[in-house]
């Protein structure tokens, strides 16, 4: 029952916070693109947040790296291709060259500043690296801004304006719904996690596996409802946005604050999953440059990735 409740906050949520978000993007006179890429990325990585502030305080590096190398690498495999297959895509040449760089950077920062080059003892990121990686996400949120001042001459045209027409509610309504649609995703995707994974160790799943599988994805479940439904209204430049937002606010905002709270110690494995996401990433870039679309093969592509890739981590165990 729970888990039949969880799917129905999941995608009612994700309606109204992805309707919100885009008449907020039209009142602004943004492109969605930007609304994804900071809102609605910021937002559907607050479990990420949550769960490594939580685990940092407890000492826990493994958990925090762990969780958002894992969350990134579920972001731009099988969310992504579950995103293309609902609705292919076109690819802005900006956002590609630009935005999908910036994402490899902080997979390439993140695996540097641990002390990915050293192939022995455990991995630290410290404070001080934790400081590094944050005045790095100020600058890319000073980027991030200037992108959307561009943008906003290019929205205000005759269209726009009688979106904002259409769609005239009042700042406060649309804040509420915002927030509402967000509460909604990240409370169904924790009832969908705890009943899913009841129900896989009642038929016998080993934690591990669950962990490895059920969790892994159903973190990642505010990202693939919010871009889906994204997708499906027509709004592909916000489920990308989405996508690639996460993944950077996961490195630069979680990871950064997760540190500066309590350094990150990172066992020597991790790094070959750091590794497999900057792969993943150069990959993801090579697709989107492929004629700037996102086609259903490409889709099918990255899920075959994640699939290899789970396979992997469940025979390295």
């Amino acid at each position: 029952m729970w888990l039949i409740v969880g799917f129905i906050l999941l995608i009612k949520g994700a309606d109204y916070f992805v309707d919100s978000a885009s008449t907020i993007a039209r009142k602004l006179h943004v492109s969605p693109l930007i609304v994804g890429l900071t809102i609605v990325a910021f937002g559907t990585s607050a479990p990420e947040a949550v769960v490594s502030i939580i685990a940092a305080l407890d000492g826990n590096g493994d958990l925090v790296v762990g969780n958002i190398v894992g969350s990134n690498i579920v972001n731009i495999t099988l969310l992504l291709g579950v995103t293309v297959l609902v609705s292919p895509i076109i690819m802005d040449r900006d956002t590609v060259n630009k935005d999908v760089v910036i994402s490899i950077f902080t997979a390439v920062l993140l695996f540097i500043l641990a002390g990915g080059f050293w192939t022995y003892g455990d991995h630290i990121v410290g404070r001080a690296d934790g400081v590094v990686i944050l005045l790095f996400f100020a600058v890319f949120l000073i980027y991030v801004f200037m992108k959307a001042l561009r943008s906003r001459g290019a929205t205000m045209d005759k269209e726009a304006a009688a979106a904002d027409i259409e769609n005239d509610k009042p700042w406060w309504q649309l804040i509420v719904i915002l927030i509402l649609g967000l509460a909604a995703i990240i409370f169904g995707g924790d009832l969908v996690v705890n009943s899913a994974t009841e129900i896989a160790i009642a038929l016998g799943m080993s934690q591990a596996l669950v962990g490895l599988t059920i969790v892994a994805i159903g973190t990642s479940l505010p990202e693939l409802v919010t871009s889906v439904a994204a997708a499906r209204k027509g709004q592909a430049s916000m489920a990308v946005g989405n996508l690639i937002g996460s993944n950077i606010f996961n490195i630069f905002f979680v990871t950064g604050l997760s540190a500066v709270i309590m350094p990150l110690l990172v066992v020597p494995s991790l790094m070959i999953d750091a590794v497999i996401l900057i792969v993943i990433s150069v990959i993801v870039y090579i697709l989107s440059r492929t004629g700037y679309k996102l086609g259903r093969v490409e889709g099918t592509f990255l899920i075959l990735i994640y699939i290899v890739y789970l396979v992997y981590i469940i025979l390295r165990g």
